[in-house]
């Protein structure tokens, strides 16, 4: 079978939205793909403000947000359907949204995005709210990448995404992955102190030093003494981790090499919970905007057990998306999509809400 979907991505970094316009190929529950176009649209100093400060709405409020900002989504997607010149090429959209609460302790996760409006929009089938279901069945509702890896990339045993958040997955039966840290959310912040989007390449941290007391503390936090399955809130980097840093103050470089150090080493540790860790051959597959960050790449090199690989940029940078779109693909196909054993849900799920956006 040959599907055509769209995936929509939009990350805790606020990087834009990333779409991706995908044919995957299925034989005999053997799956290839070919991300075939692209593109991160930046987002507006408007839409970014209100992104950041949806958490702070009243009720009314936020619901308008949820609404408007399906009908953006939906708009862009019509603009990347014209300029690539998809139309009757695309079966269904995965749209993941934009997280803003995530409270999986009180089975409530809320990713704003309104896959109706997104379907009245482009006239396509939209399936959104894709962690739902899992938190409702007790999972964490993250991470929901790993199907995608477990079907498309299986040849790694190890899967780092480099976002806002970092996660890990771990490719062995049961398959395992779990948030890390915090990541670009915490060092496009310090960047932004000396009036940069984003350490471009590393440059600001390898000419920092290391400050081994905010690197203790930093370390010493208690999320990573908690065991696996486990996830990360945006505003961990926000409300936690970036404060430590400001409290211990100094350059902005001196902050990021020890942010980077930071990510660096916790990698490494949640990597050491494989008891097959180090051992001979095993790579890990390096994307997200991290995977452009020279240095942090170069720490972990020197740091881990494991080869380090990034692979072509297409799929560094849109990884995520590509997996949003198999996520729908897989909902249309009524087969699981999100997997309990990573979650931490009684079962696997088929998650996510479907919109038809088609007319009679």
């Amino acid at each position: 079978m040959i599907y055509r979907a769209i995936g929509i991505m939009s990350g805790s970094s606020l990087d834009g939205l990333d779409i991706a316009f995908v044919e995957f190929h299925e034989n005999g529950g053997k799956w290839q793909f070919e991300i075939q176009q692209a593109e991160c649209l930046p987002y507006t100093p408007e839409w970014k403000s209100k992104l950041e400060q949806a958490v702070h709405l009243n009720a009314l409020e936020y619901r308008l947000l949820h609404t408007d900002y399906g009908h953006y989504i939906g708009e862009q997607v019509n603009t990347f359907i014209d300029r690539h010149r998809l139309h009757y090429k695309v079966a269904v959209i995965g749209s993941h949204g934009h997280t803003t609460f995530h409270m999986p302790e009180r089975r409530m996760t809320g990713q704003i995005g309104d896959g109706a409006a997104i379907a009245a929009e482009t006239g396509l089938t939209v399936v959104s709210d894709l962690r739902a279901l899992d938190v409702a069945l007790g999972g964490q509702g993250a991470p929901i990448v790993p199907i995608g890896e477990q079907l498309l990339l299986g040849a790694y045993r190890y899967f780092l995404n480099i976002g806002g958040i970092a996660n890990l997955s771990v490719n062995t039966e049961p398959y395992r992955a779990f948030d890390v840290c915090a990541a670009n959310r915490v060092l496009n912040l310090v960047a932004g102190t000396v009036g940069a989007e984003y350490d471009a390449g590393g440059r600001f941290a390898a000419a920092g030093n290391i400050n081994q007391a905010l690197l203790e503390e930093l370390n010493g936090l208690d999320y990573y003494n908690q065991p696996a399955p486990k996830s990360l809130a945006n505003d961990f980097g926000t409300d936690t981790v970036y404060p430590i840093l400001l409290k211990h103050g100094g350059p902005a470089a001196d902050q990021l090499r020890t942010y980077v150090e930071h990510i660096a080493f916790q990698v490494g540790r949640a990597l050491e919970a494989d008891p097959g860790y180090g051992e001979e051959g095993q790579q890990l597959l390096v994307t997200g905007g991290g995977a452009f960050n020279d240095f942090l790449v170069s720490r972990m090199k020197e740091l881990l057990k494991a080869e380090v690989v990034v692979p072509e940029e297409k799929l560094v940078q849109y990884k995520e998306a590509l997996i949003m779109a198999l996520i729908a693909v897989l909902r249309w196909r009524e087969e699981k999509n999100v997997l309990g054993s990573v979650t931490g849900a009684s079962r696997n799920s088929a998650g996510g809400a479907m919109w038809l956006g088609a007319g009679e």
